[in-house]
């Protein structure tokens, strides 16, 4: 068969646009990304995303700006991701408390958390514990828990946010423990640990992260963590389980999540950046040295993995009587 003066410019034309196709794939990311983290300036998270942002500007070749949303228990920052552009530039490092927690107290988010997200990979955990002031006179779970009896209006807890792990954490322990400590929420872990060193809380359940400079300094007492096992940030501080209440177990995993919709070498990109950076030791130090554990992986089934916990979760709400208060 002839070749038809068509074929040669056919051809050329196919050439030109996979050449532009593999240009533009090696493009992203062209400008700075923005890391968002919906809480304050200071809290867990924000310090995590201030350790990830300049590893992943390593790997990307870009600067990652962290933008702090805080606000109705992550939310505000979760929606202002969950709409942004699917192009890749716009991401949220948060916890549990957006993903599982918060949908499984408000089906009339703002965000679908099964649906909105692209997961780009989970990167640890963070512990919870029981802080305490130091003019209450509790020195362990125990003590504190029959001292409230004592004196129940006395007590009441804080947490970071409604609908945070925060909030579970507290109110588990008042269920697990027969309490009714009067729970009241703060837009953020900076606020809240600001009250409860000033007095103005006795109680609350913060993520060791913030607690563990406090507790140096002398300006609180950690009475537990939340967690099944010791933390190894305060490998002295016993667990709520260890501390007379077997089974006891509230855990804050972490995440990085875009916008559902990347396209998929946009999200390949970042998957490899992500997983580069979690694999570096330097980079698991000093998540450890802040408080977390490091542990990444993939999500391949993000929506399946979210749906099955946020089910969990409502079952411990309706257990616990947690509500969105």
């Amino acid at each position: 068969m002839k070749s038809t003066p068509f074929r040669p410019l056919r051809r050329a034309l196919i050439a030109s646009s996979l050449l532009f196709t593999g240009l533009a794939m090696a493009a992203f990311p062209e400008r700075p990304l923005t890391l968002v983290a919906p809480y304050p300036a200071g809290g867990a998270a924000d310090v995590l995303a201030r350790i990830l942002a300049k590893k992943l500007e390593e790997q990307l070749g870009q600067p990652v700006v962290v933008e702090n949303k805080p606000g109705a228990g992550t939310a505000i920052g979760a929606a202002a991701v969950a709409n942004a552009k699917t192009d890749g530039y716009t991401l949220l490092i948060s916890s549990n408390s957006t993903f599982t927690l918060n949908p499984a107290l408000n089906p009339k988010l703002q965000y679908d958390p099964v649906k909105g997200f692209d997961a780009i990979g989970l990167v640890g955990s963070v512990a919870l514990a029981v802080l305490a002031h130091p003019s209450v006179t509790a020195t362990s779970v125990p003590q504190l828990v029959a001292a409230a009896k004592a004196n129940p209006d006395k007590y009441v807890y804080g947490s970071f946010g409604n609908g945070t792990s925060s909030n579970f954490a507290g109110a588990m322990f008042n269920a697990a423990t027969g309490l009714k400590m009067t729970h009241i929420p703060y837009k953020g872990s900076a606020p809240l640990m600001t009250d409860l060193i000033g007095g103005q809380i006795p109680v609350s359940f913060d993520t060791v992260v913030a607690a563990a400079p406090q507790l140096k300094n002398g300006k609180i007492k950690v009475l537990a963590v939340t967690t099944a096992r010791r933390s190894a940030l305060l490998p002295d501080v016993p667990t709520v389980a260890e501390s007379g209440y077997p089974g006891f177990d509230m855990t804050a995993w972490l995440a990085v999540v875009a916008p559902h919709g990347l396209p998929v070498d946009v999200k390949a990109r970042l998957e490899k950046a992500l997983a580069t950076l979690m694999a570096s030791t330097d980079t698991q130090d000093k998540m450890k040295a802040a408080g977390f554990e490091p542990h990444y992986s993939g999500v391949p089934d993000w929506a399946g993995m979210v749906s099955r916990d946020i089910a969990k979760m409502k079952a411990i709400a309706e257990q616990s009587q947690i509500k969105n208060d």
